[in-house]
């Protein structure tokens, strides 16, 4: 029985790309600026062989990685959450999705009220919290929905749960998934409900996605088809638009999704669980909060014997990301980022360093591989 644990720690990135001065983003390193937070501390994953990978100088090199390792170089176009899973899962982007630096169009903005039956506020990129700090009073008062978006192709409306059920709320976001395609194809539409009085507000982990489909195969699909499990471990399913998704748990952040996986550990399945890890991106990337970070990749490596304990024989570990937010920088978006991939198993040779891949895909032509499986998809195999 063959069990393969994909997990993605969201905009760890490990150093700009190439390309990166195209997306402005030339000097970002994600890793390296957190490291050098006094509450950074990565033993364990160091002992796999994250400090081994090239290009990573941020710690000495382990002689004898437990782990095998490489540098993931991204093809799609563009520094997105969606299209980084998608290449992920085999499936390369080659034209960006469509983003808003000023705002939707006026044409988009009407039909949403037309169809919803509520005004709009907002209308421009905007950080989350400070959205909801700025028009979360007028939104009580007038009941128009916040409307924002960001430097990713993403159509998020923000509500108070006092005035807009969730459920209300996810209504709207499914009514403008359905307005978004072709032309304004979006990669998500988010809702982000909120709570609190003016001066308070806050998020809440009620959160939800909405995604486009891939528009090709992808190992998930290969994966249902051939009736393996594929368990969705956090926002894995939405990414996905449920799609070659055969069992899911949602989770309110890092913690709780580390502990789903290490549940799943624990139960008999064939095939893959697939888990995000949220918080860095979301939490901290995008606050530019080197220190939370920093506190979050150290909690995570003090999971790491855990999961390695929990492993049996024939499972495979893997950890990866899908791009940086380096929260050094001054920018507080998503950077264009080489990603690290690490790999652990009892069948799997330790200490091979796979250099740099060209593509993200290489991930699940490897997990296709280890199944015995033909690659439908995009990527070589690593092993």
């Amino acid at each position: 029985m063959k069990r393969i644990f994909l997990i993605v720690l969201d905009s760890v990135g490990i150093g700009e790309m190439p390309d990166a001065s195209e997306y402005n983003d030339a000097g970002s390193n994600t890793l390296l600026t957190v490291s050098r937070s006094r509450y950074f501390s990565m033993p364990n994953m160091r002992k796999l062989g994250l400090f081994n990978i090239d290009g990573v100088d941020i710690g000495e090199r382990e002689p004898k990685p437990r782990g095998s390792y490489g540098r993931m170089k991204e093809l799609s176009k563009g520094k997105d959450t969606t299209i980084g899973h998608w290449e992920i899962a085999g499936f390369v982007s080659e034209a960006p999705l469509p983003t808003y630096p000023k705002g939707f169009p006026r044409s988009v903005m009407e039909e949403f009220k037309k169809r919803t039956g509520r005004g709009v506020l907002c209308n421009k990129p905007y950080s989350g919290t400070e959205v909801i700090r700025d028009f979360g009073e007028k939104h009580l008062k007038t009941g128009d929905l916040i409307v924002y978006t960001s430097a990713d192709s993403v159509f998020q409306i923000a509500a108070h749960e006092k005035l807009v059920p969730v459920e209300k709320l996810y209504e709207y976001c499914k009514i403008a998934r359905e307005m978004l395609k072709g032309e304004h194809g979006v990669g998500r539409v988010i809702a982000r409900p909120f709570t609190g009085e003016q001066g308070k507000f806050v998020r809440t982990a009620r959160r939800h996605d909405y995604s486009l489909e891939p528009p090709g195969i992808t190992m998930l699909d290969q994966l249902q088809a051939e009736g393996y499990d594929v368990i969705s471990v956090g926002k894995i399913v939405d990414i996905f638009a449920e799609r070659g998704i055969t069992e899911y748990v949602r989770t309110a952040g890092n913690e709780e999704g580390i502990e789903r996986t290490l549940e799943y550990m624990n139960q008999d399945f064939e095939g893959l669980c697939f888990t995000n890890l949220v918080d860095f991106d979301m939490l901290y990337g995008h606050r530019n909060d080197i220190d939370g970070y920093a506190k979050a990749l150290t909690y995570l490596d003090a999971q790491i014997p855990k999961l390695l304990k929990r492993m049996r024989e024939g499972d495979v570990l893997m950890f990866t990301a899908d791009h940086g937010c380096d929260p050094g920088t001054a920018s507080t978006d998503h950077s264009r980022e080489y990603t690290p991939f690490l790999m652990v198993g009892s069948q799997i040779p330790s200490g091979i360093n796979f250099g740099t891949r060209e593509g993200f895909c290489d991930i699940a032509a490897t997990i296709l591989q280890l199944f015995g499986l033909p690659v439908q998809c995009r990527g070589e195999s690593m092993i």
